[in-house]
């Protein structure tokens, strides 16, 4: 990696993105010490760079659930010992939340509370208050429940604030040699499980394993869709929360199982090539294989 530089500066200019709320400099040199919640991606890491070369105390704080992959883990280690950073790895049990298996159009909201309330405690025992986050300008809250519960927790997002995009953070990222600069986007396992599918350790550990055995054979950007077909009485999307529910919350027994995988429009005729290979690598997670032949936007 090349020196620290402008961390603000655009890859391709010396120009910093249009920002309300001040430059990345500024923002460190406000709050020289922060707990940053760190998953390893192309924000957050480009924010630890960041505040490091602005002179910062930067507390790495990975919260590890069964929502991420472990490749996700192992990437944020490397990353961290590339930079010399400090990083703490907390386990968090979060599928003992029932407000966050029930799998409701809340869940989002719930998990992030869930996750504060871990960073929080780490603060208060490394006596830094502030925990930033890597929320980008680009990043939409009306798509986004977790970042309700951001704002209400007081999680401060400089990138957002200083109206740094994901196109920026790429682009800066690269000018810094950050070996993140193009890593895909990646959100959590719980994403692919749709709304009113109770999510399980078992069944997330099924979802991984099929989207590891589709990197292995050369696809990339896509996702494995879990999908409930023949409904026959699933928890009703008006219920919000766990106490809400009256009935049968497993939902196992009421409909049939079903993935959808979703491809960038680049791989869908490849994806069709290798039908039959795919249906091969998916059987023994998922009985019943689906493709989405709209194809998925990266």
């Amino acid at each position: 990696m090349t020196g620290c530089g402008e961390v603000t500066a655009r890859a391709g200019g010396n120009e910093p993105p249009a920002a309300a709320g001040g430059t990345l400099e500024e923002f460190f040199r406000t709050n020289p010490a922060a707990v940053l919640g760190f998953s390893g991606g192309v924000d957050s890491s480009y924010l630890l760079y960041a505040g490091l070369c602005c002179g910062a105390t930067i507390k790495a704080c990975f919260v590890k659930t069964a929502f991420q992959p472990e490749f996700e883990l192992q990437d944020a280690l490397l990353f961290t010992e590339r930079l010399g950073a400090e990083i703490a790895i907390i386990d968090k049990n979060i599928l003992r939340d029932a407000r966050i298996t029930l799998n409701t159009p809340d869940r989002c909201y719930h998990c992030k509370i869930s996750i504060i309330e871990t960073l929080r405690q780490y603060a208060s025992l490394v006596n830094i208050p502030l925990i930033i986050d890597g929320t980008n300008a680009s990043d939409d809250a009306a798509d986004r429940p977790g970042m309700r519960a951001l704002s209400e927790k007081g999680i401060r997002s400089p990138l957002l604030e200083c109206g740094i995009t994901k196109e920026d953070v790429r682009r800066l990222s690269r000018g810094a040699e950050l070996p993140t600069w193009n890593k895909p986007a990646y959100s959590c396992l719980a994403t692919r499980v749709s709304t009113g599918i109770t999510i399980t350790d078992e069944l997330l550990q099924r979802v991984e394993r099929a989207e590891s055995a589709l990197f292995k054979m050369g696809f990339r950007g896509f996702r494995v869709r879990v999908i409930a077909e023949n409904c026959r009485g699933c928890v009703p999307p008006s219920i919000t929360n766990a106490g809400d529910c009256k009935g049968d919350r497993t939902m196992s027994p009421m409909y049939d199982e079903a993935v959808k995988l979703q491809f960038p429009l680049t791989q869908i005729n490849g994806a069709i090539d290798k039908r039959e290979s795919i249906v091969k690598a998916i059987k023994p997670y998922f009985e019943r294989v689906l493709l989405d032949m709209e194809g998925r936007a990266v």
